[in-house]
């Protein structure tokens, strides 16, 4: 029998090559993971045995992902989306467990199964995939959008309702008395939590997270969060709740802090890393013959809940005031099963509610659910399309406000996206009296910033016939404010579509993407890295007495040369983790005794066939100081030279190996 250590090696192998296959074909890697686990799971292949304390690490991603959902619940963004979270989303949970129970007592004919058994079935069946749906909506940009929002303030609830279910279900196996008292003191214990949280535990956290912060150690503050996460947990494992329940208490006490962000993004490798760990375990579980021998019932167990949870959710949507095509959407992106179902599942079959062959072919099912549930998301705007007859007329609509709003302009701006930059740009442009139109994906915003008087619509910058309706025929140019490359990309192949040579600028965060853009059709890219960089020199050549005019020739030149002589950095240590998607380097190369290049002028090199630029060459003088020489085809390298190479990691080891 394997070792802890080799078993959890071979689980995250196992992890990494269904991530990449996954990957490769643009899906999920939650499903990566979860067709790992079934592989290699002991009733299919057989390479992996199951483990206790591999599944109580497991566990642990389960703590950390609960931990990140605690973090998102903070006082005012359930008070603002309070309608959603406390009215669709209780309503949805509620009714879906209201009409399992009934269901599952038909089921009881066949297989022994107890109203407590149908009430946690109906508890795991409510639950839908956190992980899948909210990458998806977010990869197409659509969390915004109005089902994006009923989707969100739906899981937000679901999260939050299943640790009320962790406790209520082992409480059911008790009968009478004994169960009133249980579920109260469970309401107790919950209630004097948030108390803790929301009266004491946030004075409590600012001030020991600030202490921490004050002594400038990424190491501490690291070491504290772990701590605090893991002592939650176990805390409240010790009096008898569940670990999951510790970890979202402790995620909502940090988010009322000033450190909320960074600790998000301090703990998201834990997380992604210890929860792929979970969900590899929850394939092991499927027994694959299960599927094969009850093929009937998985299939039954499969279609049903899917189309009985949409139904619950398309309705209730509707009754909440969406659009039949909104509610179609929204449906569709919930149907699935969801994490929160397996760690309910796994409950159950702890406390045998129920026959462990249907289990097993209810968990068969929850995992296809799962696996369908990107087709379904990736299809939903044609499925509402082709089932909600209004559809296409609220969307023509739509796009009539938006034509409504550019009919009049001419030699106007289209400016994509309205956050921060967008408005800046805005401000601008109404100051010069020049003609614009922005558009958005945020109701609330665009419903502000049109109150004060913005020309801002309600429109997807990635569709051709909002672009259109937007008037990028008569439009001068368009803008691209959001610093986002394959959404960009998207945009600017649409306009080289439908309007060749526009002037195109696009935002972005640095200049790893510089040249795709350019060569999608952008006609500048700004990133915003360099900018800065050049916003920074100016006003510290300026301190030091140089002139304005030379320091505006200086930008200039900077700019005119698409930023070449400020591209790239030399790395260090400390930057390999966050320059991991860089793909502009710099890197000196000295030429040393016997190499190659010595002798030849830089024309006979051909650097730039390497796809290189050459940013400097520095020569040792009399002095033993060295100096940099003006740059010329002619220029001879001598030993000693030291090139300085700007391009790609791939591009400057096969210079470097020309030059040596």
């Amino acid at each position: 029998m394997p070792s802890v250590l080799q078993l959890t090696l071979f689980l995250l192998a196992s992890g990494v090559a269904g991530v990449l296959i996954f990957r490769y074909f643009g899906l999920p890697p939650i499903l990566g993971y979860l067709a790992a686990g079934v592989l290699i799971e002991p009733h299919a292949l057989g390479l992996a045995s199951d483990s206790e304390a591999v599944k109580y690490l497991a566990e642990f991603g389960v703590v950390f992902l609960m931990f990140s959902i605690g973090l998102e619940f903070n006082i005012h963004k359930l008070r603002s989306m309070r309608k959603i979270v406390f009215g669709l989303g209780a309503s949805q949970v509620i009714l879906t467990i209201a009409l399992t129970i009934p269901i599952g007592l038909m089921i009881a004919w066949i297989y022994p199964m107890t109203w407590q058994a149908a009430f946690a079935l109906g508890g795991a069946l409510s639950m839908s995939s956190t992980a899948i749906v909210t990458k998806i909506l977010s990869d197409r940009m659509e969390l915004e959008t109005e089902q994006g929002r009923n989707v969100i303030g739906i899981l937000l609830f679901q999260d939050l309702a299943v640790i009320f279910l962790l406790i209520l279900i082992p409480s059911l196996v008790q009968s009478g008395k004994d169960l009133v008292e249980d579920i109260a003191f469970a309401l107790v214990k919950i209630s004097l939590a948030l108390v803790l949280i929301f009266y004491i535990g946030q004075n409590i956290m600012s001030r020991w997270f600030k202490f921490v912060a004050g002594y400038r150690s990424q190491e501490l503050f690291m070491l504290n969060l772990l701590l605090i996460v893991l002592g939650m947990s176990a805390l409240t494992e010790h009096f008898g709740l569940s670990m999951a329940l510790g970890a979202f208490l402790a995620g909502m006490l940090i988010s009322e802090t000033p450190y909320r962000h960074e600790v998000e993004d301090d703990i998201k490798p834990f997380r992604d890393v210890l929860l792929g760990l979970f969900f590899i375990t929850i394939g092991m579980l499927l027994d694959p013959l299960v599927i094969y021998e009850q093929w009937f019932l998985v299939l039954l167990l499969f279609i049903f809940p899917l189309v009985f949870k949409f139904g619950v959710i398309a309705v209730l949507t509707r009754g909440f005031g969406g659009s039949p095509g909104i509610s179609i959407r929204t449906g569709l992106c919930l149907a699935q099963a969801g994490e929160f179902g397996f760690v309910l599942l796994a409950q159950i079959d702890g406390l045998h509610l129920i026959d462990p062959a249907f289990s097993q072919a209810v968990l068969a099912a929850m995992l296809l659910s799962m696996l369908v549930a990107p087709f379904l998301i990736q299809y939903s705007d044609q499925i509402a399309l082709r089932f909600a007859s209004n559809e296409w007329l609220l969307q023509s609509l739509a796009l009539t406000k938006v034509a409504t709003k550019s009919v009049r302009n001419k030699d106007h701006v289209i400016i994509c996206g309205f956050g921060r930059s967008g408005q800046a740009l805005a401000k601008m442009l109404d100051q010069e009296n020049i003609s614009y139109l922005a558009l958005d994906l945020d109701p609330d915003r665009i419903a502000d910033a049109v109150a004060g008087g913005s020309y801002v619509v309600y429109g997807d910058a990635t569709r051709e016939n909002v672009l259109v309706a937007a008037g990028l025929s008569r439009a001068k140019a368009l803008v691209i404010s959001f610093a986002d490359t394959p959404h960009s990309l998207k945009i600017l192949h649409l306009v080289e579509h439908l309007k060749p040579g526009m002037t195109v600028l696009v935002r972005t965060r640095d200049d790893a993407d510089l040249e795709k853009l350019q060569s999608a059709g952008a006609t500048e890219v700004i990133p915003e890295l360099i900018e800065g960089s050049l916003m920074l020199a100016s006003h510290v050549l300026l301190i030091m007495g140089v002139s304005m005019r030379k320091v505006v020739r200086r930008v200039t030149d900077a700019r005119e040369q698409r930023y070449g002589l400020l591209r790239g950095y030399f790395r260090g240590a400390e930057d390999d983790e966050v320059s991991a998607n860089q793909s502009w380097h710099l890197h000196s190369i000295p030429v040393q005794e016997g190499a190659k290049a010595i002798g030849m002028t830089l024309s006979e090199l051909a650097l730039e066939e390497d796809g290189v630029h050459i940013q400097a060459v520095r020569r040792k003088s009399t002095n033993a100081e060295y100096i940099k020489l003006e740059l010329d085809q002619n220029l001879v390298l001598q030993q000693g030279d030291i090139v300085v190479l700007s391009g790609s990691p791939e591009s400057i080891d096969l210079a470097e190996a020309r030059l040596l």
